[in-house]
């Protein structure tokens, strides 16, 4: 997957804030394509709600790897303000469309709780950039956790799919995009 990860003005300064806007955006970007993928190869969405708890796996997980992968570039209080920007600027993305699929309603929290949890799920596994990034235990954990978002169709096999397909894709992504905006 293609996205825009490079900033138009290469002569300024990026704040911590920017940089994790940016990369809200491009994590929401790659949990929507993931879950088109997912459909793509005939695996069963029902509604328009069971896409977005999807998106909210992917994003989870990707947000998970995002913090991974930047941990070394800041201080602890710079690491606080990027996580905390790029939670709020993710859950706004996730509340904002499903509003628009559900109706209205406060689902940031419910994002953030779900984050919060996940962040404390994904930390008890290996994480190796040198290696591929998220270790195989990681990465069948987040398949298990779509797969209870999935429809009934095909359902033993999306896991599968999660572990040999997605989770590199976002992994590589992540590899192309993420240093680009530290430039």
């Amino acid at each position: 997957m293609r996205v825009k990860s490079k900033w138009s003005r290469k002569d300024k300064t990026h704040s911590v804030e920017e940089i994790a806007g940016a990369l809200a955006f491009i994590a929401f970007r790659i949990a929507q394509n993931a879950v088109l993928s997912l459909e793509n190869n005939d695996f069963q969405t029902d509604t328009q709600k069971q896409r977005m708890d999807i998106i909210a796996e992917f994003l989870c997980y990707t947000i998970h790897l995002m913090d991974r992968m930047t941990i070394e570039r800041f201080s602890e209080e710079e690491r606080v303000r990027f996580i905390t920007e790029l939670a709020v600027k993710s859950a706004k993305h996730y509340e904002d469309n499903l509003r628009e699929v559900v109706g209205p309603g406060e689902y940031r929290q419910v994002f953030i709780d779900t984050l919060n949890e996940r962040m404390n799920d994904y930390a008890e596994f290996q994480y190796d950039l040198e290696n591929g990034g998220a270790s195989f235990p990681m990465r069948r954990f987040f398949g298990e956790l779509v797969t209870r978002q999935m429809g009934e169709k095909n359902k033993r096999w999306v896991a599968d799919q999660v572990i040999d397909i997605e989770a590199p894709e976002i992994q590589q992504t992540l590899n192309r995009s993420v240093p680009n905006l530290f430039m």
